[in-house]
């Protein structure tokens, strides 16, 4: 028998306590929708360790590629009231993108990470990320590792760059205005979902910790994949996450968000949801539609996805029919539209497991009284 709303906040809650308690986590948040109704909002921990800043459901936390979700979402959005086409090239929206070969790339390959550009120039340093017209210029100067369309490989930071110049061109808005009138504005949450996080905001987000995440990034040899699209210098990590120039800029494969938001939007991608939606129900169905199943060239091993989420979150609690992202360190969010769950756990320790989000929601599909 499932439990009450209030049930289920209190089950939740619980977990997020034991594991501060237990010192698996500093702070984390958890929230969750079922058939379009908030049945959990919880928050534990420390903000700030070193001040003594309690984390509540209201803080902000820079996720990382938690916000990959809410990219494609913005995209998926834009596309339905401006009729965009998903096998388009791209540099018909964005003519300098055609260059050294990347002509017939589609806004389909990019959102499937089947692009073939899924690495950053070398030199990359987190300077660029401040500057949007000089990241998209770099992007676009780069050349393709495999044909589009013939091979997958996670496009860990361009996916965003190229989506949001897209984005840019067809709405006419800068990126933090265009999420604002297509995605949180209309939900709501626009005080709690930020790609360029303003000045005044600073001060409600959390201080990101290393719990292991920052050392097995440093471990790893240079020749791995992850350096060929992420160079050490701008790794997700703590040291990037945390330096507010960073945070300030505009970086759609990143984000900074609550967990209440992030999981708000998903709700509104469900098919039987209540209240307001993003999507039209067919295109929303479309969007979380398994579309490639391939080894991962960039992860090492399968990585099913749809168009713009992962397919099947089950690392993160989700059921195998659930589509979202999860970002480094341990965050994530996804929607399963097989049980009406919306579903978002953010931390700001960086951990290099999805623990925390498999446990929470394990504990609240449990007391919804379904089975991931």
């Amino acid at each position: 028998m499932a439990a009450t709303t209030h049930e289920v906040q209190e089950r939740v809650q619980g977990v997020l306590d034991r594991l501060v308690a237990q010192g698996r986590e500093t702070g984390l948040q958890a929230a969750a929708y079922f058939q379009g109704e908030l049945v959990a909002n919880a928050a534990a921990g420390a903000a700030d360790p070193a001040a003594d800043k309690p984390l509540t459901p209201a803080t902000l936390i820079h996720s990382f590629s938690t916000a990959k979700g809410v990219t494609a979402t913005l995209t998926h959005a834009a596309a339905a009231r401006h009729g965009l086409d998903y096998d388009t090239p791209v540099a018909e929206y964005w003519p300098d993108f055609a260059a050294h070969g990347k002509e017939r790339i589609t806004l389909r390959h990019v959102l499937t990470h089947t692009a073939g550009v899924p690495h950053l120039p070398a030199d990359t340093v987190p300077s660029h990320m401040a500057d949007w017209d000089a990241m998209c210029a770099r992007i676009a100067g780069l050349t393709p590792l495999w044909e589009p369309g013939k091979a997958m490989g996670y496009h860990g930071w361009t996916f965003g760059w190229i989506l949001g110049e897209v984005v840019r061109r067809v709405t006419g808005l800068p990126l933090a205005a265009a999420l604002r009138d297509y995605v949180s504005g209309p939900l709501g949450i626009e005080d709690s979902l930020f790609f360029g996080l303003p000045a005044s905001e600073h001060h409600r987000t959390a201080t990101l910790v290393d719990g292991g995440w920052d050392a097995a990034i440093a471990s790893l040899p240079d020749s791995a994949a992850i350096f060929t699209a992420s160079p050490r210098p701008v790794a997700a990590g703590t040291e990037l996450g945390n330096q507010k120039s960073y945070l300030s800029a505009h970086v759609p494969a990143a984000g900074t968000m609550t967990a209440a938001a992030v999981a708000r939007m998903y709700a509104a991608l469900l098919p039987d949801t209540e209240g307001p939606r993003l999507l039209p129900v067919e295109a929303a169905k479309e969007a979380a539609r398994l579309a490639v199943s391939d080894n991962d060239r960039m992860l090492g091993h399968p990585s099913p996805k749809t168009l713009g989420y992962f397919h099947g979150i089950t690392w993160a609690g989700g059921s195998p029919q659930s589509f979202g992202t999860t970002g480094s360190g341990g965050s994530g969010a996804f929607a399963d539209p097989t049980h009406g769950i919306a579903f978002a756990l953010t931390k700001n320790r960086l951990t290099a497991d999805s623990y925390a989000a498999h446990t929470v929601a394990a504990e609240l599909y449990a007391a919804l009284g379904r089975t991931a």
